[in-house]
């Protein structure tokens, strides 16, 4: 055994005291404000409207990409400013990890001022990524890292800021430039709500709120039914509102209620309306997007396995009309600027979930940061069934010959009978996105055979979803509505397309309710009919029949979306109920599931009634810890299998800072596949798929097992406790400037306490140790009495009765786990995914072990076991992880380990190995596990164990 004095040195080190680390968690950088890219939008809209300074300009637009007010006087008055270009004005350059070297000049000299900052020496000393040059007419830039120039009108920056959004660090989503419209309209009608809210207060009501959200479903489609030539007449909705109402917006509300109401009005019956001339070129859109009836969607189950009738939403009575909120001069405006927007380039896929968040108060504080990225939903859909009808689709071939065409024909028929189902639609984005791929491959068949201006055999009706509120659910509808629409135009003509579109239909294909209790047979039937919506179409009004068949029966059905992510100790008592019903008569350990489970098992249910395939975005908390053997049996027992995973990667999105949710993609399908795909993507990116012919619920190319966890080991190794905790407000604890400050009798009780922590980092922490015995003597400090009361006072707050009767003996730990021992070997609860070792080590004497696991009196080479890369391989599969971090358990990792069985041989080399990585580790004194377990460096320690 190693003599305990150097372990003892490798920790304690008055460097590493406390705050020694603990500064660098502290964020100051000067792009604090966290813009997100609709904030940025909107103030590069204004810094482009506002007369040109070149003076000023440079800070201006680094302001609008986040740089604070404390970063903007530095460049200015400081030495912050890096630019060796002479004014007046002179450059600037901003040195950080995404500079940029600005330059304004006279008129005509763009061209000029560009070359001088590409020659420029600071430009290369200091690594700029952005070069830009302006005279405030025309604006040129080019960004280093992927060569991408910019050339355009100064009036044309706001279509262009997304060239420039990782100045504001977000660089996450790599086809963001193609969403700069959906970026600035989401911002517009964000203040357009926001403003109509400050006019309208009534409106803002659980009562009424629904009719806004319905109101600016109106609205958008409005704007894009002008842009697009729906309405004939070009601008005739924006150039109606702006003719016929009051500059002061007094009578908004009067012009757009006598507009809705002539769409909802048929021609025929226009004549006797009493409807005023400038509506009257407005025409009928029928879909009842502009009727007044509000009745909410009734699912009536029409099959024996609805089990929940009564837990359908309930109907609302009907209102005579939602009415149009009241407008102020700003909301007239506002209204008036959307409208002059160019409408043609919405983005359904993307807008839906950016207009979605307008309308919730919990996320319009971060709009444009939450949505499915293209890429990721495609990450579900192709291995799901795009791929498949691709590779039909090629082997095909071209149709110029009879069996070619007639294979062709047969595609475009299974096209047409496919069922797209996402019971979680939110604002539509899966169902979109499948529906224009489709679409895009009906294109490619009918243009081999000769058929470009055939018109769709899909129904947009194929694809439905659920969604449990109502705005988001309307937008889906609106969403697929505009994207059948865009691609009429790309596939046919425009002509063609916009002879179609009007009047909409009126039927509902997306419900709005409660996934979990809903019976999705219902929604989505396995047959082409015996979907009963007793109530509205979604739009409203109540539908003539009370069935909604498919309009091509039979055909697959895919299912499909994002669930939302709630842990099971974050679920409401809703939320516990849904998940109760769908598990309680399954298991007794369901309360250990995380939300997203219910529809793995509401979609496994629904396979045992047709043949389907799923796939679902989910948190990758489901492949792991004790959730699988939970409610991986449950699925497979329903004859399923995994057909795709795609092992867990980074969630991205708009947001400045990428949201670090974790995720993973997974498939699962009652239909044998032989080949199941199991998809990865490296540190770089790259993502590689290999074949395998079983995916178990660990998403490893291996058979199904279940490990669950034990209380003991079940291998001959030393027992693994967790550590000790105080439940103490703080109180029982002290670093080692407090420590400095203790008097004599206190210090006799000081011991070092180790968490993961303090081991990895090497921070100095101590505790008050003492046992009953000694809480008289303890009492004798005024330091330790005082804290003692602290400590009673802070446990009696508690609301959990257990903790408040421990405030009867505030001298001590509310856990204690430690026996009496000599020596200690820690194990860091969470360590980073980057190491290629778990880190594990010996702690000085009489160390109290925190949050961690420890074994205690345990022989050195249980340390070369958990030091082993084959027991970091067992613990990423089988426990659990923060985000992609190692999350240890002893119960579930430790315990379970399967060891074989050791000859003193073998103890033997393994107690070498782990005293060759403790000596490595004191040659390189004063270094942190952190420092010598970062990428690249823990081979040095590890030898051959």
């Amino acid at each position: 055994m190693l003599p305990t004095s150097f372990v003892n040195g490798l920790f304690f080190r008055k460097g590493c005291v406390g705050n020694g680390k603990a500064s660098h968690l502290i964020d100051d950088d000067e792009h604090g404000l966290r813009m997100n890219a609709v904030e940025i939008e909107e103030a590069v809209s204004k810094l482009a409207e506002a007369p040109f300074d070149a003076a000023s300009f440079p800070y201006d637009f680094l302001q609008a990409f986040g740089l604070n007010d404390a970063g903007i006087r530095k460049l200015k008055t400081g030495d912050a400013n890096k630019s060796d270009l002479p004014g007046p004005p002179c450059g600037v350059l901003q040195r950080n990890k995404n500079n940029i070297h600005l330059l304004t000049c006279p008129p005509g000299e763009v061209a000029a001022a560009m070359d001088a900052l590409r020659t420029s020496p600071a430009t290369l000393k200091h690594k700029a990524r952005f070069i830009l040059a302006t005279d405030g007419q025309a604006i040129q830039a080019e960004r280093f890292d992927d060569g991408e120039p910019l050339a355009c009108d100064f009036k044309q920056l706001p279509d262009r800021f997304t060239f420039f959004l990782s100045l504001a660090g977000i660089s996450t989503v790599k086809r963001i430039d193609e969403n700069a419209f959906d970026i600035r309209a989401t911002g517009r009608l964000n203040k357009l709500y926001v403003e109509l809210l400050k006019e309208n207060p009534d409106w803002d009501t659980s009562a009424r709120r629904e009719d806004l959200n319905h109101f600016f479903a109106r609205l958008i489609f409005c704007f894009f039914a002008e842009d697009t030539n729906i309405f004939v007449g070009g601008r005739l909705f924006t150039d109606t509102v702006e003719q016929m109402t009051e500059r002061n917006g007094s009578n908004v509300h009067e012009v757009l209620s006598e507009i809705f109401r002539t769409m909802d009005t048929r021609r025929e019956d226009r004549s006797t309306s009493d409807i005023r001339p400038y509506a009257l070129t407005f025409p009928y859109v029928n879909g009842k997007l502009f009727s007044g009836s509000r009745n909410a969607d009734v699912l009536v189950g029409s099959s024996p396995r609805n089990v929940n009738k009564d837990l359908t939403i309930p109907k609302r009575k009907a209102d005579e009309d939602v009415g149009v909120p009241r407008f102020s001069q700003s909301a007239r405006n506002y209204l008036l600027f959307i409208g002059n927007l160019d409408w043609k380039r919405i983005n359904p896929d993307i807008f839906g979930s950016m207009i979605q968040a307008v309308a919730d108060d919990a996320e319009r504080g971060a709009l444009g940061m939450h949505y499915t990225s293209v890429p990721n939903i495609l990450k579900v859909l192709n291995p799901l069934f795009l791929d498949e009808l691709r590779a039909r689709l090629e082997e095909a071939g071209d149709g110029k010959t009879p069996g070619s065409a007639r294979k062709l024909l047969n595609l475009r028929n299974r096209l047409a009978r496919i069922r797209v189902f996402d019971p979680a639609c939110g604002s539509g984005n899966f169902l979109v996105i499948a529906y224009k791929e489709m679409r895009q491959i009906e294109a490619i068949i009918n243009e081999r055979r000769g058929e470009t201006s055939r018109k769709s055999d899909i129904p947009i009706s194929n694809f439905r979803g659920i969604e449990l509120r109502s705005f988001p659910a309307e937008i889906a509808r609106l969403a697929l509505i505009i994207a059948e629409f865009q691609c009429d135009v790309l596939y046919r003509s425009e002509l063609l397309a916009c002879n179609e579109f009007l009047p909409l239909k009126k039927e509902n294909w997306i419900v709005c309710g409660n996934a979990l209790r809903l019976d999705w047979l219902s929604v989505c039937p396995a047959t082409g009919t015996g979907v009963k919506i007793e109530s509205d179409g979604l739009f409203k009004e109540k539908l003539d029949q009370i069935e909604i068949d498919f309009e091509n029966a039979g055909g697959e059905t895919y299912i499909c979306g994002n669930p939302p992510y709630v842990g099971d100790k974050k679920q409401s008592k809703s939320q516990k109920e849904d998940m109760r019903l769908v598990f309680e008569s399954r298991t007794s350990r369901w309360r250990s599931l995380d939300y997203v489970s219910g529809w793995f098992m509401k979609a496994a249910d629904y396979g045992t009634h047709t043949n389907c395939a799923s796939a679902f975005v989910s948190t990758n908390s489901i492949n792991q810890g004790q959730q699988v053997p939970v409610l991986w049996p449950l699925v497979f027992g329903s004859n399923h299998q995994i057909i795709f995973a795609h092992a867990a990667f980074k969630w991205a999105n708009l947001a400045s800072h990428n949201a670090g949710v974790i995720v993973v993609v997974i498939g699962i399908s009652n239909q044998e596949r032989r080949n199941k795909l199991l998809f990865s993507i490296d540190e770089t990116g790259e993502a590689s798929v290999k074949t395998s012919t079983s995916i178990n619920a660990y998403l490893v190319s291996a058979p199904n097992v279940f490990v669950r966890a034990s209380v003991r080991p079940i291998s001959n190794v030393a027992e693994m406790l967790l550590g000790n905790f105080a439940k103490d407000g703080g109180n029982l604890i002290c670093d080692f400037d407090e420590l400095k400050k203790l008097d004599a009798v206190a210090r006799r009780f000081i011991r070092p306490m180790f968490g993961g922590v303090e081991f990895i980092r090497g921070v100095s922490r101590y505790c008050f140790w003492i046992k009953e015995s000694d809480f008289v003597e303890a009492k004798k400090s005024a330091a330790l009495a005082d804290r003692f009361e602290r400590v009673a006072n802070n446990r009696l707050s508690s609301p959990k009765a257990a903790t408040a009767e421990w405030s009867a003996k505030p001298y001590r730990f509310v856990e204690i786990r430690s026996p009496d021992y000599n020596e200690a070997l820690i194990v860091p609860i969470v360590s980073s995914e980057s190491r290629s070792h778990l880190p594990v080590g010996f702690l000085p004497l009489n160390s109290i072990v925190n949050y961690a696991f420890a074994l205690y009196d345990a022989p050195l080479w249980n340390m070369a076991l958990i030091a082993s890369r084959i027991h970091l391989v067992w613990i990423a599969t089988v426990s659990g992880k923060m985000k992609t971090d190692f999350r240890y358990s002893n119960t579930l990792g430790w315990n379970t380990f399967p060891v074989p069985a050791l000859t003193e041989q073998n103890k033997a080399d393994l107690t070498r190995c782990a005293e060759d990585i403790l000596l490595a580790r004191e040659a390189h004194f004063p270094e942190t596990i952190a420092d010598l377990y970062a990428p690249g460096n823990a081979d040095v320690l590890v030898g051959s164990s």
